[in-house]
């Protein structure tokens, strides 16, 4: 159901679809899909959950095998844009994801928590490097480029591919890092 309900997305880019489209993909009854998930919001915050969960799993097993602050920040912008974070029908179900905050209590509340935990991996990681003013403004920059990133490829046939946007971001981590070795 949670595939089903990322292709739907990925398919129509948007959350303007049906529990009865999902369950079909999904090969299953609508009335099945209701019974378990209840509504088609609960079932994109479930496809939401798992997406999450499998972008945490990927941060993890990066930071594990990294050294160092800054090669953990490299790693968790590899993670961000990972084939299979950076896959079109994830990257509908973010910008899905970054509407529908706007419209439910819960959907922004998963959205607040991985702005959060994004946040305090980046600032653990510049306070190493930079003061804390400027590990605030890096990791401010970077996640907003990382989600910049995710919705100008929802919505730009002309955005740059997964590998040139990654080094864009990694670039900026870079500048910062070099603006203050020379200060």
């Amino acid at each position: 159901m949670i595939r089903a309900t990322i292709a739907e997305i990925g398919a129509t880019g948007s959350l303007d679809v049906t529990v009865s489209q999902i369950a079909k993909r999904a090969g299953m009854s609508s009335a099945l899909a209701h019974h378990y998930f209840g509504s088609k919001d609960q079932i994109f915050l479930a496809a939401m959950r798992h997406i999450l969960k499998n972008f945490g799993a990927s941060v993890s097993g990066r930071l594990a095998r990294a050294e160092g602050p800054e090669a953990r920040l490299r790693a968790i912008i590899a993670a961000s844009f990972a084939d299979d974070q950076f896959d079109h029908e994830i990257v509908s179900a973010w910008l899905t994801f970054y509407v529908q905050a706007m419209h439910s209590e819960d959907v922004a509340r998963l959205l607040r928590v991985y702005s959060k935990r994004l946040q305090s991996n980046l600032m653990y990681n510049l306070k190493a490097l930079l003061d804390p003013a400027q590990a605030h403004a890096a990791a401010q920059g970077l996640a907003a480029l990382i989600d910049g990133f995710y919705i100008r490829h929802a919505l730009q046939d002309c955005a740059p591919e997964r590998g040139e946007t990654q080094a864009l971001v990694e670039d900026y981590l870079t500048l910062w890092l070099e603006r203050t070795s020379r200060g």
